[in-house]
Protein backbone atom coordinates (compact mmCIF):
# COMPACT_ATOMS: atom_id res chain seq x y z
CA UNK A 1 0.00 0.00 0.00
CA UNK A 2 1.59 3.25 -0.69
CA UNK A 3 1.57 6.31 2.24
CA UNK A 4 -1.51 8.33 0.61
CA UNK A 5 -3.88 4.92 1.61
CA UNK A 6 -2.06 3.44 4.76
CA UNK A 7 -3.16 6.70 6.39
CA UNK A 8 -6.29 6.47 4.96
CA UNK A 9 -6.95 2.83 6.21
CA UNK A 10 -5.60 3.99 10.01
CA UNK A 11 -7.74 7.10 10.06
CA UNK A 12 -10.37 5.10 8.87
CA UNK A 13 -10.88 2.44 11.59
CA UNK A 14 -9.60 5.25 14.62
CA UNK A 15 -12.57 6.28 16.88
CA UNK A 16 -13.60 10.18 16.09
CA UNK A 17 -11.96 10.67 19.79
CA UNK A 18 -8.35 9.55 18.90
CA UNK A 19 -5.80 11.97 17.02
CA UNK A 20 -3.35 10.40 14.41
CA UNK A 21 0.13 11.68 14.61
CA UNK A 22 2.21 11.01 11.60
CA UNK A 23 5.79 9.96 12.91
CA UNK A 24 7.90 11.16 10.05
CA UNK A 25 11.38 11.44 10.94
CA UNK A 26 14.35 10.79 8.96
CA UNK A 27 11.63 10.06 5.85
CA UNK A 28 12.10 12.70 3.18
CA UNK A 29 9.57 15.73 2.54
CA UNK A 30 7.97 13.85 -0.40
CA UNK A 31 6.92 11.36 1.53
CA UNK A 32 5.27 13.95 4.26
CA UNK A 33 4.03 15.51 1.37
CA UNK A 34 1.80 12.21 0.48
CA UNK A 35 0.21 11.77 3.60
CA UNK A 36 -0.52 15.74 3.50
CA UNK A 37 -2.06 15.06 0.48
CA UNK A 38 -4.00 12.34 1.86
CA UNK A 39 -5.27 14.57 4.39
CA UNK A 40 -2.89 14.43 7.38
CA UNK A 41 -1.98 17.63 8.88
CA UNK A 42 -0.18 16.64 11.78
CA UNK A 43 3.60 15.34 11.95
CA UNK A 44 6.06 14.15 14.61
CA UNK A 45 9.38 14.63 14.12
CA UNK A 46 12.36 13.95 17.36
CA UNK A 47 14.65 16.09 15.93
CA UNK A 48 14.63 19.59 16.23
CA UNK A 49 17.10 20.18 13.07
CA UNK A 50 15.34 17.74 11.24
CA UNK A 51 11.86 19.14 12.02
CA UNK A 52 12.97 22.80 11.65
CA UNK A 53 14.06 22.09 8.13
CA UNK A 54 10.51 20.01 7.05
CA UNK A 55 8.23 23.14 8.82
CA UNK A 56 10.61 25.84 6.11
CA UNK A 57 9.54 23.75 3.13
CA UNK A 58 6.14 22.45 4.25
CA UNK A 59 2.68 23.88 4.27
CA UNK A 60 1.84 26.31 6.94
CA UNK A 61 -1.24 24.60 8.16
CA UNK A 62 0.35 21.59 9.24
CA UNK A 63 0.72 21.22 13.12
CA UNK A 64 4.37 19.93 14.39
CA UNK A 65 4.77 18.01 16.89
CA UNK A 66 8.09 17.22 18.53
CA UNK A 67 7.94 13.95 20.25
CA UNK A 68 11.65 13.19 21.07
CA UNK A 69 13.63 14.05 24.31
CA UNK A 70 14.21 17.44 24.19
CA UNK A 71 17.09 19.37 25.58
CA UNK A 72 16.89 22.61 27.28
CA UNK A 73 18.69 24.23 25.06
CA UNK A 74 17.21 23.87 21.55
CA UNK A 75 14.09 24.78 22.74
CA UNK A 76 14.54 28.23 21.17
CA UNK A 77 15.41 26.03 17.38
CA UNK A 78 11.44 25.15 17.47
CA UNK A 79 9.62 27.72 19.47
CA UNK A 80 8.27 29.77 16.24
CA UNK A 81 6.29 27.72 15.54
CA UNK A 82 5.78 23.64 17.51
CA UNK A 83 2.43 22.99 18.27
CA UNK A 84 2.84 20.47 20.59
CA UNK A 85 5.80 19.05 22.61
CA UNK A 86 4.56 15.60 23.78
CA UNK A 87 7.82 14.86 25.93
CA UNK A 88 8.23 17.49 28.76
CA UNK A 89 10.14 15.65 31.75
CA UNK A 90 11.00 18.28 34.13
CA UNK A 91 10.31 21.29 34.88
CA UNK A 92 13.23 23.10 33.87
CA UNK A 93 12.28 21.94 30.58
CA UNK A 94 8.78 23.51 31.25
CA UNK A 95 9.97 27.03 31.78
CA UNK A 96 11.93 27.50 28.99
CA UNK A 97 10.03 26.62 27.00
CA UNK A 98 7.49 29.51 28.49
CA UNK A 99 10.67 31.75 28.36
CA UNK A 100 10.91 31.35 24.09
CA UNK A 101 7.10 30.72 24.05
CA UNK A 102 6.75 33.99 25.38
CA UNK A 103 9.91 35.69 23.29
CA UNK A 104 7.17 34.90 20.50
CA UNK A 105 4.04 35.72 21.52
CA UNK A 106 2.70 32.16 21.12
CA UNK A 107 1.11 29.66 23.73
CA UNK A 108 2.82 26.37 23.67
CA UNK A 109 0.87 23.26 24.26
CA UNK A 110 2.46 20.57 26.26
CA UNK A 111 2.68 17.02 27.10
CA UNK A 112 3.94 16.15 30.73
CA UNK A 113 5.78 12.48 30.28
CA UNK A 114 5.33 9.88 32.92
CA UNK A 115 7.98 7.08 33.13
CA UNK A 116 5.35 3.85 32.81
CA UNK A 117 7.75 1.51 31.33
CA UNK A 118 10.69 -1.26 33.32
CA UNK A 119 13.40 -0.14 31.13
CA UNK A 120 15.79 2.41 32.56
CA UNK A 121 16.67 4.08 29.27
CA UNK A 122 13.28 5.93 28.92
CA UNK A 123 12.99 9.29 30.17
CA UNK A 124 9.95 10.66 32.15
CA UNK A 125 8.61 11.87 35.56
CA UNK A 126 7.07 9.44 38.61
CA UNK A 127 3.67 10.82 40.39
CA UNK A 128 5.93 12.59 43.33
CA UNK A 129 7.58 14.77 40.16
CA UNK A 130 4.13 15.57 38.17
CA UNK A 131 2.20 16.73 41.39
CA UNK A 132 5.21 18.94 42.34
CA UNK A 133 4.76 20.26 38.64
CA UNK A 134 1.02 21.02 39.09
CA UNK A 135 1.46 21.98 42.14
CA UNK A 136 4.83 25.37 40.59
CA UNK A 137 2.27 25.97 37.55
CA UNK A 138 -0.71 26.78 39.44
CA UNK A 139 1.17 29.04 42.15
CA UNK A 140 3.28 30.66 39.54
CA UNK A 141 0.12 30.97 36.69
CA UNK A 142 1.08 34.54 36.96
CA UNK A 143 4.72 33.97 35.05
CA UNK A 144 3.48 30.69 33.10
CA UNK A 145 0.99 32.11 31.15
CA UNK A 146 2.96 30.83 27.80
CA UNK A 147 2.52 27.30 28.18
CA UNK A 148 -0.73 25.12 28.34
CA UNK A 149 -0.17 21.61 29.98
CA UNK A 150 -3.15 19.65 28.16
CA UNK A 151 -2.64 16.23 28.65
CA UNK A 152 -0.14 13.48 29.24
CA UNK A 153 2.35 10.88 27.40
CA UNK A 154 3.96 7.81 28.28
CA UNK A 155 6.22 4.73 26.32
CA UNK A 156 5.39 1.30 27.57
CA UNK A 157 8.52 -1.15 27.34
CA UNK A 158 9.92 -2.30 24.46
CA UNK A 159 8.43 -6.08 24.63
CA UNK A 160 5.92 -8.48 22.99
CA UNK A 161 4.16 -9.27 26.04
CA UNK A 162 1.04 -7.71 25.72
CA UNK A 163 -0.38 -8.01 29.26
CA UNK A 164 2.55 -5.55 30.29
CA UNK A 165 2.05 -2.99 28.00
CA UNK A 166 -1.62 -3.18 29.02
CA UNK A 167 -1.15 -2.73 32.51
CA UNK A 168 1.60 0.12 31.55
CA UNK A 169 -0.89 1.42 29.60
CA UNK A 170 -3.83 1.60 32.07
CA UNK A 171 -1.34 2.61 35.02
CA UNK A 172 -1.13 5.64 32.92
CA UNK A 173 -4.79 5.97 32.19
CA UNK A 174 -5.54 5.99 36.05
CA UNK A 175 -2.73 8.62 36.56
CA UNK A 176 -4.58 10.51 33.72
CA UNK A 177 -8.41 10.23 35.09
CA UNK A 178 -7.11 11.20 38.59
CA UNK A 179 -6.23 14.85 37.24
CA UNK A 180 -9.12 15.48 35.75
CA UNK A 181 -9.89 17.50 38.31
CA UNK A 182 -7.10 20.47 37.51
CA UNK A 183 -9.27 22.68 35.28
CA UNK A 184 -7.44 25.71 35.08
CA UNK A 185 -5.89 28.34 32.65
CA UNK A 186 -2.91 26.74 32.47
CA UNK A 187 -3.72 23.24 33.27
CA UNK A 188 -6.63 21.05 31.37
CA UNK A 189 -5.61 17.26 30.85
CA UNK A 190 -7.58 16.57 27.75
CA UNK A 191 -4.85 14.25 25.57
CA UNK A 192 -3.37 10.71 26.56
CA UNK A 193 -0.91 10.05 23.88
CA UNK A 194 0.17 6.70 24.20
CA UNK A 195 0.52 4.06 21.34
CA UNK A 196 2.96 3.44 18.79
CA UNK A 197 2.73 1.49 15.15
CA UNK A 198 3.00 -1.55 17.24
CA UNK A 199 0.64 -1.17 20.04
CA UNK A 200 -1.69 1.64 19.01
CA UNK A 201 -4.76 -0.75 19.22
CA UNK A 202 -3.81 -1.88 22.95
CA UNK A 203 -3.46 2.05 23.72
CA UNK A 204 -6.62 2.78 22.20
CA UNK A 205 -8.64 0.19 24.48
CA UNK A 206 -6.78 1.37 27.39
CA UNK A 207 -8.30 4.87 26.95
CA UNK A 208 -5.33 6.58 24.47
CA UNK A 209 -6.64 9.72 22.98
CA UNK A 210 -3.57 10.17 20.69
CA UNK A 211 -1.47 7.52 18.76
CA UNK A 212 1.89 7.98 17.39
CA UNK A 213 2.17 6.04 14.00
CA UNK A 214 5.20 6.37 11.80
CA UNK A 215 6.34 2.50 10.32
CA UNK A 216 2.69 1.88 9.33
CA UNK A 217 2.03 5.33 7.67
CA UNK A 218 5.84 5.74 6.13
CA UNK A 219 7.39 2.21 6.05
CA UNK A 220 10.61 0.77 8.04
CA UNK A 221 13.51 3.06 8.69
CA UNK A 222 16.60 2.61 7.62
Amino acid sequence: MSIAENVLSIKNNLPEQVTLVAVSKTKPVADLMEAYNAGQRIFGENKIQEMTEKWAQMPKDIQWHMIGHVQTNKVKFMAEYVSLIHGVDSLKLLQEINKQAQKHRRVIYCLLQIHIAEEETKFGLDEKELNEIFDFVENEKEGMKNIRIVGLMGMATFTDNQDQIKKEFTHLKSIFDSKQNLKSEICNLKSLSMGMSGDYKLAIESGSTMIRVGSSIFGGRN
